[in-house]
């Protein structure tokens, strides 16, 4: 009896030291939809529509008559790029941006003013390290379930690509994510109040994420010979050759015959 009673004492023990142990679980969140970019034609899908967000900003805001001016910021509005750190889109979404401006009939200035409204943007990379999936769309393992129920009583042939399509389906909705993103933010401010803010989110090929950084300037290096010292412009290093040396002459061995 005490030796039930010690196990009974030790297991409720271990109960309440569990459960005042216990954190709080990582939840998911919802099941929801991102695009991804992975052309230039998304780029300017993406200008069309805040150019138009713009335009309707203007309008609200009866700044009709009012130039704007595009300008990519690196950090907060107040700090502009320099030529150094501008990226691959920063170039092509400011042309996209001003081009789509100008469709709409919205005054765009080539140099900012006193009288112009300044239109920012920026774009940030975003890098994962840890390894993310795909999650399943709701529904779709009961779409590709019932649907090999339905073929049940068909040929094996037919059958069999009804497998192989839910499979395919499966491993197309399961699979590993692209490590990057890229948030865009977009902001038009008219005596220090925003006018217009959009900030979208879209996930990017890894190989394509160079697009969104800045850009570096070349390193210089200096070559030299071991004879003349260092090089001067336009100069070429001269390769040391080694003179081809003759092939050995092989005689072939004799043979005897019997």
């Amino acid at each position: 009896m005490k030796q039930q009673l010690f196990i009974l004492v030790a297991v409720l023990s271990s109960l309440v030291a569990a459960s005042c142990g216990r954190v709080p679980e990582p939840a998911p969140y919802v099941y929801s939809d991102q695009q991804k970019m992975q052309a230039g034609h998304h780029w300017d899908v993406l200008a069309a529509d805040v150019a138009g967000e713009i335009n309707t900003a203007l309008i609200l805001g009866d700044y009709i008559a009012a130039p704007v001016f595009v300008r990519q910021t690196c950090g907060d509005e107040d700090t502009p790029c320099r030529p150094t750190e501008t990226s691959v889109f920063d170039e092509a979404f400011r042309d996209l941006l001003i081009t789509n401006l100008v469709a709409l009939g919205v005054p765009t200035s080539t140099t900012p003013t006193d009288d112009t409204i300044v239109v920012h943007y920026k774009a940030q990379p975003v890098y994962h390290h840890a390894q993310r999936l795909r999650t399943i769309r709701p529904g779709l393992l009961t779409t590709v379930s019932a649907g090999i129920i339905v073929l049940r009583n068909a040929p094996w042939e037919l059958a069999a690509m009804a497998m192989a399509g839910g499979i395919d389906a499966l491993n197309a909705a399961y699979n590993a994510l692209d490590r990057f993103e890229v948030v865009i933010t977009t902001s038009m401010i008219a005596r220090n109040k925003y006018l217009y803010r959009d900030t979208s989110i879209y996930y990017i090929n890894t190989t394509d994420s160079w697009h969104y950084n800045t850009t570096s300037s070349p390193a210089q290096i200096t070559l030299s010979s071991p004879d003349s010292g260092p090089l001067s412009s336009g100069q070429l290093p001269s390769a040391a050759v080694d003179e081809p040396k003759p092939a050995a002459t092989v005689t072939p061995a004799e043979t005897t015959g019997i």
